[in-house]
């Protein structure tokens, strides 16, 4: 069954959060997903605050960028979250938007070599063991989580490029794809993965999730069309949705189709109603997606 969840985004005041959270928690939406945008919100406090504030919804980072956070430090917050929320918390990593890495000095020259290196170690540290290691970028000697989470923790990367999606095949446990994806994005996305996960000969399931901009009363279309544009994606065929639960749910349909086990509805960034958004996409939208 495909799972449906919805974006808090960073556009929004970070005390706005507590109201979404608890309305996504109250309605049943199965996950809520937070960015961790330059120069916003922060991912993991963000998490935190929505996980002690609700009470059964997953809550999902992505993503964190690699390049501004050394591995050992999202390690230990990774497993906290887990331990403190069994369950709840989803993490996942990406690159980073590259001029922004550059405004804060910390662009690398290969960022596929970092996460690369990234998950590896990530993975490692939270599987329980003791990681040494001399990377290009990653560089660990004898580090070790105290508290490592007490069950399995999946770890998600982000990618969009070829190199980049079969790595998340190699390495990760699922891959998260944006927005600018259609359906035909996701197939040959699916296809890359596969590619990476058999060349490290590496079976069961590898979650894919999908972000869906997606709009819904006064203004929809021209809110979503705006948004598409902005983007530099307006000339893109079959990307973002909008209209009623109908017409989202057949969205969502689409990208499940085309391999996405979960899909998580962004709203455009001038959406007036983000509480009433959860809403509708738990109460209207996820009953004509499961029927």
């Amino acid at each position: 069954m495909t799972g449906l969840g919805a974006v808090f985004r960073p556009q929004l005041a970070p005390e706005r959060l507590r109201a979404v959270a608890r309305v996504a928690d109250e309605v049943g939406l199965e996950e809520l997903w937070l960015w961790e945008d330059c120069f916003r919100e922060g991912g993991i406090s963000t998490a935190a605050a929505a996980l002690a504030w609700t009470e059964r919804v997953r809550v999902g980072v992505g993503l964190l960028p690699v390049p501004l956070r050394n591995v050992a430090l999202t390690a230990m917050e990774a497993a906290t979250l887990d331990r403190m929320f069994p369950g709840r918390a989803v993490l996942g990593v990406g690159h980073g938007v590259q001029d922004w890495m550059g405004q804060v000095g910390a662009r690398v020259e290969s960022p596929v070599t970092l996460l690369r290196e990234y998950l590896v170690s990530l993975r490692a540290l939270l599987g329980g063991e003791r990681v040494t290691t001399e990377g290009r970028y990653v560089r660990l000697d004898g580090v070790a989580l105290d508290w490592p989470p007490e069950q399995a923790v999946e770890v998600f990367a982000g990618a969009t490029g070829p190199r980049s999606l079969r790595l998340t095949g190699e390495v990760a446990d699922g891959t998260v794809l944006t927005a600018n994806t259609p359906p035909d994005g996701v197939r040959h996305a699916r296809r890359l993965i596969d590619e990476g996960r058999a060349a490290a000969r590496r079976t069961g399931a590898h979650k894919v999730v999908v972000y869906l901009l997606a709009a819904t009363g006064a203004g929809a279309r021209e809110r979503l069309r705006a948004e598409l544009v902005a983007e530099g994606v307006g000339a893109v065929s079959d990307l973002g949705v909008a209209g009623d639960a109908g017409a989202v749910a057949e969205a969502v349909r689409r990208l499940a189709d085309a391999g996405a086990d979960t899909v998580i509805l962004q709203p455009t960034g001038d959406e007036p109603d983000p509480e009433g958004f959860v809403r509708f996409a738990a109460e209207q939208v996820r009953p004509l997606v499961v029927a």
